[in-house]
């Protein structure tokens, strides 16, 4: 039985990164559960997703914003006290890749990369976060990677994003420890989603890895979440592979990531 079954109030969460990939899926599931939505994306494509996911029965608002600026995130907070409820539920799943060396991008696009995964992504957390602290209720799921235990060669700053996300997710898990506030942090390996194709490295050896299906990664996420667990990694080879990299010199890592995602280099293994 879905929670619209037993309550008469639908609760709201907040999917933000929902266009597609991980993001939809967990949207999916917010609506399976009985939750009304607002869907977040930078991209038209929300609108898409938003018809998709009323067919699943509920109530949902999409809202094209940039979450990387701070007007992106007026506008979504802008939507939530339209709404007029408590976000009872954020996942926060907002991401940006980028190839290349570090020095062979444009810093406009580094920073921007920097701004969806962690500034934009920390504004939101701490705006809704205050209002749940306040209510003594809430549940918060981020999308961190398993690109975060590794020095991401050619991919480095996301990979580093995601350390900073993984990191960041059980510190303010124990902050909000007291405070009936669950923090779980998701942390999936490669995905099959459109992310690859967006940060252009669908051409290379990371990108031609066999991915693990998003509907799966985004279910092992949402479970986690009601339950209150502190993080949760999809899959056994990604437990095994976050494993290994707690115990591999960060040098060697760097050299392995090097060879599945430098421009021209080497090929999966």
């Amino acid at each position: 039985m879905g929670r619209s079954e037993m309550n008469a109030i639908r609760e709201l969460a907040v999917v933000t990164g929902a266009s597609s990939g991980i993001g939809f899926e967990l949207a999916k599931l917010c609506a399976t559960e009985g939750y009304d939505i607002i869907a977040v994306a930078d991209e038209p494509e929300i609108h898409d997703a938003a018809e998709k996911l009323a067919n699943e029965g509920t109530r949902i608002t999409a809202v094209e914003a940039d979450l990387a600026q701070k007007s992106g995130v007026d506008k979504l907070m802008a939507a939530i006290d339209a709404d007029g409820r408590p976000v009872e539920l954020l996942l926060a799943n907002a991401e940006r890749g980028l190839r290349e060396g570090f020095l062979d991008r444009d810093f406009k696009e580094i920073e921007h990369a920097l701004h969806t995964n962690i500034t934009g992504t920390l504004d939101v957390l701490h705006r809704i976060g205050m209002q749940m602290r306040e209510r003594r209720r809430g549940r918060i799921l981020i999308t961190g990677s398993i690109a975060g235990f590794v020095p991401g060669s050619f991919q480095a700053v996301y990979n580093a994003s995601k350390a900073f996300l993984n990191n960041f997710s059980f510190a303010l898990r124990n902050e909000l420890k007291d405070s009936d506030v669950t923090v779980t942090c998701l942390i999936p390996g490669p995905t099959d989603t459109e992310f690859f194709e967006r940060a252009d490295i669908a051409d290379m050896p990371l990108g031609e890895m066999k991915k693990g299906d998003p509907a799966f990664v985004a279910r092992i996420g949402f479970e986690a979440m009601m339950e209150g667990e502190g993080d949760v990694v999809s899959g056994w080879k990604n437990k095994l592979q976050a494993a290994i990299a707690n115990v591999t010199p960060s040098e060697m890592l760097a050299e392995q990531h090097r060879e599945l995602a430098e421009p021209g280099g080497g090929k999966p293994t």
